[in-house]
């Protein structure tokens, strides 16, 4: 394999990352703050990418569309915070799976019946269009660089909004000791509230993104949750900077081993077989690096507590 086709991969594998971490920042602050489990995380980034698609249409404007998208969907996670989870806060773990996961039903049927079965496409903006020459005969896709530029900015603006306001030392002393903050006289509820909407807000960016990528579907929450909840386990719940190293790594493995490991094999076995063996071996790879952080570090990298 040569050195440019590891090199576009890598950065493949660098975007998806931080579109991962958009999902898992979010899911990491409500899981650590209110212990409360969000199964519906997923739905919000289907439902963002929905919006994004019936926005620009409406528009015109592929801008105009994923600003509309992260509001609209903000207010939805704000309204499913009053409505629903604020009454589950108290039940155990066992109530949270069972709601949100009927809340994934409900999305999904939701969606099948607004939008319609089949695949919406979201146009990427003509501006984006065009690759960018990084290196000499290297040319990479305008619009995925301008999605690793988006992650970065959202990684860079929500490291400084939680290490360095008000706002963050609320959130960081929920995810620290909850009882605690809520006995100095934090409005709790205010922050829960605010939570869902942010975590919401970042679902969208990333389901308006990558949904210019792959298609906007029905159902294409689960799948990303999945690895979201991994990237979380890895990185340490409730910890900010342990989403964006653990979406990091799930990026880079999961990418990169896609494309190295089904080469490998091609030199160890019959090629058919190399084939199917291949990306089998580099799903699995991801769980085998959430196993082996675990095993030296139960909390994961970069826990929030202790």
């Amino acid at each position: 394999m040569n050195i440019t086709l590891l090199l576009e991969h890598g950065l493949n594998g660098l975007q998806f990352g931080l579109m991962l971490f958009l999902l898992a920042a979010g899911l990491t602050l409500i899981f650590g703050i209110m212990d409360f489990i969000n199964l519906a995380h997923g739905s919000l980034y289907m439902a963002g990418a929905y919006f994004a698609a019936s926005f620009t249409s409406m528009t015109g404007s592929f801008w105009l569309g994923l600003l509309a998208a992260v509001i609209a969907t903000a207010l939805l996670g704000m309204i499913l915070e009053v409505v629903v989870f604020r009454h589950l806060y108290q039940r155990d773990h066992l109530s949270h799976v069972l709601a949100t996961f009927a809340l994934i039903l409900i999305f999904n049927e939701g969606a099948r019946m607004i939008w319609g079965a089949q695949p919406l496409m979201l146009n990427i903006p003509p501006q984006l269009a065009q690759p960018v020459e990084l290196l000499p005969d290297f040319f990479y896709s305008s619009f995925r660089l301008f999605i690793i530029a988006t992650g970065l900015a959202v990684a860079g603006l929500l490291y400084f909004v939680v290490t360095k306001t008000r706002i963050g030392m609320l959130v960081r002393a929920g995810a620290s000791n909850r009882e605690m903050a809520i006995t100095m006289g934090i409005n709790i509820k205010l922050v829960f509230t605010l939570l869902f909407a942010f975590g919401a807000a970042l679902c969208a960016i990333a389901g308006a993104l990558l949904g210019s990528i792959l298609a906007v579907q029905v159902g294409m929450g689960e799948s990303i949750l999945i690895l979201a909840f991994v990237v979380i386990v890895i990185g340490g719940i409730g910890s900010i900077r342990g989403a964006l190293v653990g979406a990091l790594l799930v990026g880079l493995v999961d990418t990169l081993s896609k494309t190295l490991l089904p080469g490998a094999l091609k030199l160890l076995m019959p090629l058919e077989m190399a084939a199917n063996l291949g990306p089998a071996l580099a799903s699995i790879l991801i769980y085998v690096l959430m196993a082996a952080v675990l095993f030296y570090k139960p909390q994961g990298l970069f826990p929030a507590r202790g």
